[in-house]
């Protein structure tokens, strides 16, 4: 049959011979279509000069999913042999189509969860952003105004030359109180949202973040970029920052690591990002899943957010010899989206 047939033609169930072996399930054998009375577009087959025909049922768990024509333009006679030959491959082309269709329907299914978890992500991020603000509009201007407000009745106790040292101690505990409260809600602010990531980029917020969280600890940490730095998009630069944040955390917390090291590395389609300690290290394969404790879920979501921005990571380790977790994602849209809005918009 030409194209230009097999486009045009649409039949509906029960509908010509075609519609009548979707309708029953049954194939049907002519030596001569031409001249069948329920042939639909029968202009269209007087065109083709199809004589010989045979059409048989696409099937799947007894579902009939389509038909399949087989005709000639020479005239001749379908052989029961045939008949059972083109039964067998639409059987086979009916699971081969059922298989696709169910294929489809999961991967559609999967693109929505990872929307959703994407929308979720997204969502969180910015609910973040706003808590993270409004702490250091509101909360950590208030504390550091108590700060200087200790600072000044200290002061005025000292020139007024009041001897009740008690007070004066009293204020000045309160004071040191206050100035450690607002480092907190300082460091609580950045861990929410970095205002670097935002202003400046993903490497200055990945330095600041490594040197403050691993350098107290007594960790040697370098920062280092390969390769052009550019400005990714802000789901882009917040998914890996949270990434990076994630495998600090695990160095940390676990690694009784003596030196760490992260590596940005901008490639022009790709980037591949890199975080490594000389730490204790552990059995990979023991964790292959979130346990019920909780053990290993920080992983999975690292690994999560990756697969997101349609990359992958993973990791390796060994006992004694220190852990490298890495993660490689396509920039190419990403780069262009970043590079045409200026880093404060």
């Amino acid at each position: 049959m030409s194209k230009e047939f097999v486009e045009k033609v649409r039949i509906n169930l029960g509908e010509g011979i075609a519609g009548s072996v979707a309708e029953s399930g049954k194939a049907i054998l002519l030596e001569d279509i031409s001249s069948d009375p329920r042939v639909a577009h029968r202009e269209m087959v007087a065109a083709e000069g199809l004589k010989a025909y045979i059409c048989v049922p696409l099937r799947a768990k007894d579902k009939v999913l389509g038909v399949l024509n087989v005709a000639s333009r020479m005239p001749r006679k379908f052989t029961t042999n045939d008949m059972h030959l083109l039964y067998a491959i639409g059987d086979q082309l009916g699971i081969a189509i059922e298989h696709a269709r169910l294929y489809e329907r999961l991967r559609k299914a999967r693109e929505r969860l990872r929307r959703l978890a994407r929308q979720n992500l997204v969502a969180e991020e910015e609910e973040r952003r706003r808590i993270a603000r409004e702490l250091h509009d509101e909360t950590s201007q208030s504390l550091s105004g108590i700060a200087l407000q200790l600072q000044a009745l200290i002061e005025m106790s000292t020139i007024s030359g009041k001897k009740d040292d008690e007070y004066v101690s009293g204020l000045k505990k309160v004071q040191s109180l206050t100035v450690q409260v607002h480092k907190e809600v300082s460091r609580l602010i950045s861990n929410l949202h970095p205002a670097l990531l935002d202003t400046l980029g993903l490497v200055p917020a990945v330095r600041q973040h490594a040197e403050t969280r691993l350098q107290p600890l007594g960790i040697k940490i370098s920062v280092e970029t390969k390769g052009n730095d550019r400005r990714f998009s802000p789901e882009v630069e917040a998914a890996l920052f949270r990434f990076i944040q994630g495998a600090t955390g695990n160095i940390a917390q676990h690694s009784k690591a003596k030196t760490a090291a992260i590596v940005l590395e901008f490639k022009p389609n790709t980037f591949i990002l890199t975080i490594s300690d000389n730490g204790q290290g552990f059995n990979v394969s023991e964790i292959t899943d979130v346990e019920e404790s909780g053990r290993g879920r920080g992983l999975f979501s690292m690994r999560e957010r990756i697969g997101f921005l349609g990359g992958i990571s993973g990791i390796e380790s060994e006992i004694g010899k220190g852990t490298t977790v890495w993660a490689r994602i396509p920039i190419g849209q990403e780069v262009e989206y970043a590079e045409n809005k200026s880093p404060g918009s």
